[in-house]
C-alpha cells in the first residue's frame, strides 16, 4: 500500500474511494509516567513518550491501511497525523487520509 502526504502520485490518475482513518490511545505507566515528569523539571527529552507516540503512529497507521485494503485501494494520499490528550499520561493518535485506487 503506496502512503503518502501528498493530493496526488505522478504518473497515476486517481479514483477516490473515501476517507480511511486509525486511531489507537495509549498510556505509559505510573512508574514512567513519574520518571517524565521529572525529567520535564530539568527538561530533555522524554523517551519514554517519544517511544509511546512512535508505537501509536505506527498502530494508527496499521488500522488506517486495514480500513484502505477493506475498500480494496492502491493507495492513501493526503495522509495526516492528529493527536490529542485524553487524559494525563494518555495520548490519543489519529491518522486519517484519502484511500484511492489508480485508473487505467
Amino acid at each position: 500500500m503506496l502512503i503518502t502526504s501528498t493530493n496526488y502520485i505522478d504518473g497515476k490518475k486517481l479514483e477516490i474511494l473515501g476517507l480511511v482513518t486509525g486511531s489507537t490511545v495509549q498510556s505509559k505507566h505510573m512508574g514512567r509516567d513519574i520518571a517524565a515528569g521529572l525529567k520535564n523539571m530539568i527538561g530533555g527529552e522524554l523517551r519514554g513518550y517519544t517511544e509511546m507516540l512512535e508505537d501509536a503512529r505506527k498502530e494508527a497507521t496499521s488500522r488506517m491501511v486495514a480500513a484502505a485494503t477493506a475498500l480494496e485501494a492502491d493507495a492513501i494520499v493526503a495522509v495526516l497525523f492528529s493527536s490529542s490528550t485524553v487524559a494525563q499520561g494518555a495520548a490519543e493518535i489519529l491518522a486519517y487520509g484519502t484511500a484511492v485506487k489508480f485508473k487505467n
